[in-house]
């Protein structure tokens, strides 16, 4: 009965791992999106370096969406 217990926490908590850990990346970079296409439409001459510097801090914000996948996979398979 307790394992069972143990087991039903672990489930529901990397649930909410991978919910939560998935909602900041998402916002995040959406607005660093969002923010770089504007910068391009104001300055269409620093496109690239916009686009660079976008796709840096999207590759930087989704290791956090990653951290919780790794975390609920922890939570799912250890215990």
């Amino acid at each position: 009965m307790e394992e069972a217990i143990v087991r039903a926490a672990c489930a529901i908590g990397a649930g909410f791992a991978v919910g939560i850990g998935a909602i900041g990346p998402a916002v995040g970079e959406g607005h660093a999106v969002g923010k770089a296409l504007e910068g391009m439409a104001r300055q269409p001459e620093m496109a690239n370096v916009l686009r660079t510097n976008m796709i840096l801090g999207c590759a930087i914000t989704e290791s956090t969406g990653i951290y919780s996948l790794v975390i609920a996979l922890l939570l799912l398979f250890v215990f």
